[in-house]
C-alpha cells in the first residue's frame, strides 16, 4: 500500500488543543442530541486508523480523533523520539474519513506539573508484551483513562492488531465504571497479509518483503491448534520458521485465551495466536483468532 496523501476535497476538521475546548465541543454536540465517538491515536495515520474513523461514523453522529504521542508508554530505549509525526497530514486525512474534530493535546495538558497518578491493571499485563515492556501498559491505561474522561464519549474504538491493549482497555473501563462502550475493530492488512502499522515505514525494502511471513505463521499455527491439538509443537515449528525467515529476536509466539490472555496448552474455546518479533530494528506485532 502506498503512503496516504490527502485530497483537496477533505472536509474541515475542528482543532481542539485542550480539555476545556474538547469538553465544550462535546457539550455542544450533546445539547443537539448527537452521539459522540472517540478514536484515540498517536498520529502517523494509515488506513487502519481511518477504518476506525469510518466505523465510528457508522455508530455515532459525531467523531473526535485524538492525536497524542504518549511518552509514558515508551521505554527508555524505544522509539519515542523518532516516532513519525505529521499532524497537518493527519488532520487532512481525518477530514476525508469523516471525522468532525481532532484533539491534539500537548504533554503539559496530559501530564501537568505535579501529575502523580497511574492506572495499572493486573493479570492481563503479566503476559506477552507486559514483561518485555515494563511500564508500557500503565502508560497506555493512564492516557486512555484520561482521554475517555476528558471526552466522555458514548463509544471508543480501537484496533484488534493491538489485541492485548484492547483487552486491557476493556478491563479497566469495566472495573472503573467508565460510561463508554469499547469496540474492537478487525485488523486492516496489506494485500499480502501484513498488518498496517505506523512503524512499517521503518522497514527496508528487503525487510518489507519478508514481513508478511509473520501473519502467515500465525495463521498456520491457528489452523494447527484449532481442533484441540497441543499448542507446543505448532508454536515450536512457527518460531523456527520465523527465525529462518530472518526474524529475530522472536520475543513471543503464543496461543492465549481470547479474554483472559492466559497461555493455553490446548484450545477449548475462543483463543488468539499472538506474536512479537523484530525484523531488523523494527518490532512487529500481530495476532489472529483461533
Amino acid at each position: 500500500m502506498t503512503a496516504l496523501s490527502p485530497s483537496p476535497a477533505a472536509e474541515t476538521v475542528a482543532r481542539l488543543g485542550d480539555v476545556p475546548a474538547l469538553r465544550a465541543q462535546v457539550r455542544a454536540w450533546r445539547a443537539a442530541g448527537e452521539s459522540v465517538a472517540l478514536v484515540p491515536t498517536m498520529g502517523a495515520l494509515h488506513q487502519g486508523h481511518l477504518t476506525l474513523v469510518r466505523r465510528a461514523r457508522e455508530t455515532c453522529r459525531r467523531v473526535v480523533v485524538s492525536i497524542f504521542v504518549n511518552p509514558t508508554q515508551f521505554g527508555p530505549n524505544e522509539d519515542f523520539a523518532r516516532y513519525p509525526r505529521d499532524p497537518e497530514r493527519d488532520i487532512a486525512l481525518l477530514g476525508e474519513a469523516g471525522a468532525d474534530a481532532a484533539y491534539l493535546p500537548d504533554v503539559g495538558t496530559m501530564y501537568p506539573p505535579g501529575f502523580a497518578t497511574t492506572v495499572s491493571v493486573g493479570g492481563l499485563t503479566e503476559v506477552l508484551c507486559g514483561p518485555l515492556r515494563p511500564g508500557h501498559f500503565a502508560g497506555v491505561a493512564t492516557v486512555v483513562t484520561k482521554l475517555l474522561l476528558q471526552a466522555l464519549p458514548d463509544r471508543a474504538l480501537f484496533g484488534e492488531k493491538d489485541y492485548q491493549q484492547l483487552q486491557l482497555i476493556r478491563r479497566f473501563v469495566h472495573d472503573l465504571d467508565i460510561p463508554v462502550a469499547i469496540e474492537g475493530v478487525p485488523t486492516v492488512r496489506e494485500a499480502d497479509g501484513l498488518a498496517l502499522s505506523s512503524r512499517n515505514q521503518y522497514l527496508s525494502a528487503a525487510e518489507r518483503a519478508v514481513a508478511p511471513r509473520l501473519n502467515a505463521v500465525l495463521r498456520r499455527v491457528a489452523e494447527a491448534v484449532r481442533g484441540g491439538a497441543e499448542t507446543a509443537p505448532a508454536l515450536a515449528e512457527g518460531r523456527a520458521t520465523l527465525e529462518a525467515a530472518g526474524f529475530g529476536p522472536v520475543q513471543y509466539l503464543s496461543v492465549n485465551d481470547a479474554e483472559s490472555l492466559a497461555p493455553l496448552d490446548r484450545v477449548a474455546g475462543p483463543a488468539r495466536v499472538l506474536a512479537a518479533a523484530y525484523l531488523g530494528r523494527t518490532r512487529l506485532i500481530d495476532n489472529v483468532a483461533v
